[in-house]
């Protein structure tokens, strides 16, 4: 199947099921506050083999690679920083192993960590360091590449037109939780805005992650698939989160979660799953969900 048209055939049968989130899995397997959980794909990776199969086993249709953030920049204070691509080619496989005949793997890579508006980083650094990333992930064997957790959309259009280089779909996401209604980026970017540059440097999906709960998710695709013709990949946050007791808790239940899933529909996504306080309970019920609505049609008709 050719690269670019890879995405646009898994949307084809919409809902597409996504996994949930990968951090605080790994930390109810033992990582610690402040530990870099790329690293356990070296160090425990059947650990993290162990996140992968539980969303496949829950539904997932894509799941991602535990490589957020494996890139040089983010990691360069860091004394493992030269196996950049070594960590990458194991979260690759890690999830291809998972996946294997089940799923279709997609590789996260997300933001630097540092800002280009204040000089803290330059656009060829981060060229250097996305092209590096992608290359290793993409010769790992991954089905396509995806862009996650942008505030920024400049550095986003960087790191999507590095990992187009590799001749892999790439599916480019920006975090909207800013301004009056939760729709704006960080730097003040409308779902509209971004879906024109995203897809104007090569982006064969474009979308939003984390950032917001999944009631103010469903503007936001509306938004994203009304300035494009392009998929709309979405994945929110289990709710906003709250502080108790000191931890950081979300108050979405996964049936109310996959409650919004038609509206999400409607409003134009094509592949759906969560985001920080998620699990793979939440894909079993989003799961559930796309069931009930297919019998739902099929009576219908």
């Amino acid at each position: 199947m050719a690269a670019t048209n890879l995405i646009e055939k898994l949307a084809e049968d919409v809902p597409v099921l996504s996994d949930g989130a990968w951090g605080t899995q790994l930390q109810s397997r033992g990582l610690k506050a402040g530990e870099m959980a790329d690293l356990w794909n070296l160090s425990y990776p059947d650990r993290v083999e162990d996140v992968a199969r539980s969303y496949v086993e829950a539904g997932s249709q894509v799941i991602l690679t535990n490589t957020f953030r494996a890139n040089r920049i983010a990691m360069a204070k860091h004394p493992d920083v030269d196996k950049i691509a070594e960590i990458n080619r194991a979260g690759a496989a890690i999830s291809l192993r998972a996946a294997v005949g089940r799923a279709k793997v997609f590789a996260s890579i997300g933001p630097s960590g540092k800002m280009l508006l204040t000089g803290e980083v330059s656009e060829a650094d981060l060229r250097a360091a996305f092209e590096e990333q992608a290359g290793a992930l993409a010769g790992a064997g991954v089905d396509a590449l995806i862009i996650e957790t942008m505030s920024d959309i400049n550095e986003a259009c960087i790191a999507v037109a590095s990992a187009v280089s590799t001749g892999l779909p790439v599916v480019a996401c920006m975090v909207f939780d800013s301004g009056k209604n939760k729709d704006r980026t960080m730097m003040g970017v409308s779902p509209e805005q971004a879906a024109s540059q995203l897809s104007a440097v090569g982006a064969a999906a474009v979308g939003a992650n984390c950032g917001i709960g999944i009631e103010q998710a469903v503007a936001v695709s509306a938004a994203l698939s009304g300035a494009s013709q392009l998929p709309v990949w979405i994945k929110p946050n289990a709710g906003l989160p709250e502080i108790e007791k000191g931890e950081v808790v979300y108050r979405t239940t996964p049936r109310e979660f996959a409650g919004f899933l038609p509206a999400l529909l409607e409003a134009g996504a094509s592949f759906v799953g969560g985001c920080c306080g998620s699990s793979p309970e939440f894909i079993r019920a989003l799961k559930a969900q796309k069931q009930d609505s297919m019998c739902g049609a099929a009576e219908v008709t």
